[in-house]
């Protein structure tokens, strides 16, 4: 997550800086810190934040799950974290998932990952027009 992406979602949630440090149990100037690129957002920070907008904002559950979608066969499934806890919808939350026929290992690497899929950018209207 970069710092435009940051302020986009504290803007879309209408919160000021000090709220969203009380959301995410942080000081308002790591808020501060994060909208003006003089820190890294942490992954535990951006993944709180992505819940915290999915929550506000989702399309109501009704789409295909992430093994639907993705099209993944049973034993791929079954390796999979989304798949054993009956969450496709939230997969992009989830550390560990199988995707693209490998364990997605660090956040980092699997968000990559989850931005150009169909089932995370459904996920976030508000921050990719879908």
């Amino acid at each position: 997550m970069n710092s435009s992406e940051f302020l986009k979602i504290r803007h879309n949630m209408k919160k000021s800086q000090s709220e969203m440090a009380r959301l995410l149990s942080i000081s308002p100037r790591a808020v501060q810190a994060f909208e003006q690129g003089w820190r890294k957002i942490p992954p535990s920070v951006e993944r709180q934040m992505l819940y915290l907008l999915y929550t506000k904002t989702a399309l109501p559950v009704g789409g295909e799950p992430c093994w639907q979608a993705k099209d993944c066969n049973l034993k791929t499934r079954k390796k999979c974290p989304a798949w054993e806890f009956h969450s496709g919808h939230v997969c992009w939350f989830i550390n560990g998932t199988t995707c693209e026929g490998k364990v997605q290992e660090s956040w980092n690497k699997k968000m990559q990952l989850c931005r150009q899929c169909a089932v995370f950018r459904l996920s976030f209207p508000t921050l990719f027009g879908s």
